[in-house]
């Protein structure tokens, strides 16, 4: 066995100030991979800037809430809201999603969408994973993993943090912690079962659905001193500052993540514990 790690930046393409943070952190950290958001304003600057590093493994990070859709708003009407943009009513959007096979057709046709503006920007596809983690939502899962295998994503994230193993590296908010893991743990294990049967590769388990907006140097740290046999991801959202239009919210700590990311003692506790740093594409390659 041997601990593999997986680093990704979500939101790549959102900003000018997330791309330079994903480029840097890759040249100059221990950054391995970029989850791309392909209807976003600094899509064309990502692609132009992840086709100068290919060893930057870029996925599809696929939006259906929080965002802005592919497709025009006259074609996926339950799933957006008067300005055109999708909801922020997590909670309602499921709800309708796993009722309703008008809302379920639509929410193919517009994966489908931007799968293609992925395939459009001519990147070899490395992953797929989903903002918000909106694919823990059984349908959507379903629904976009068919898409995964047939336009050839290699990988597919499982955004499940073990709570006891995340407790020891924090000892920080365990009811948190534990609640998140045992409230979604059949779910993740039934994503996992459907995806390796589809022939995709998972990981084993993720580091920063409880940290969200604050993997700073010494959490991303504390993840790695624990970081067990087996393959990992650890994800966040870097950036080198906030920025004005659609920003992240104001208490992510974007440019600390993105520092925690070039940090020298976790590129060096990398290689004093071992840890071989790679991508969804590349473990699939090892088969």
């Amino acid at each position: 066995m041997s601990k593999r790690l997986i680093v990704t930046a979500d939101d790549f393409g959102r900003s000018t100030p997330v791309n330079d943070a994903v480029i840097d952190a890759h040249a100059n950290g221990i950054l391995t991979a970029a989850s791309l958001m392909v209807t976003e304003a600094a899509l064309d600057d990502a692609v132009a800037r992840a086709k100068a590093l290919p060893s930057l493994g870029v996925g599809l990070h696929m939006t259906l809430v929080d965002g802005i859709p592919a497709l025009p708003p006259s074609e996926i009407p339950d799933l957006v809201d008067a300005r055109g943009h999708f909801t922020l009513d997590l909670v309602r959007l499921g709800a309708r999603i796993y009722l309703g096979k008008r809302v379920q057709n639509q929410v193919i046709a517009e994966m489908r969408a931007q799968f293609e503006r992925f395939k459009a920007t001519g990147l070899p596809l490395a992953h797929v994973d989903s903002h918000h983690h909106y694919h823990l939502h059984p349908t959507v899962f379903e629904l976009m993993l068919d898409l995964a295998v047939e336009y050839g994503a290699p990988g597919i994230r499982i955004p499940w943090e073990p709570p006891m193993l995340s407790w020891r590296a924090r000892r920080d908010r365990m009811g948190l912690r534990l609640f998140n893991g045992v409230f979604h743990w059949r779910r993740a294990e039934r994503m996992r079962k459907m995806a390796q049967r589809a022939g995709l590769v998972v990981n084993d388990i993720a580091f920063g659905l409880n940290d969200s907006g604050a993997m700073n140097a010494e959490r991303v740290g504390s993840f790695l001193d624990v970081l067990p046999d087996g393959l990992t991801e650890i994800y966040s959202h870097p950036a080198t500052r906030h920025w004005e239009n659609r920003p992240m919210p104001p208490h992510y700590r974007v440019a600390d993540e993105y520092l925690a990311l070039t940090d020298a003692a976790n590129r060096a506790k990398v290689r004093a514990l071992g840890i071989q740093l790679t991508t969804f594409a590349a473990e699939a390659g090892r088969r």
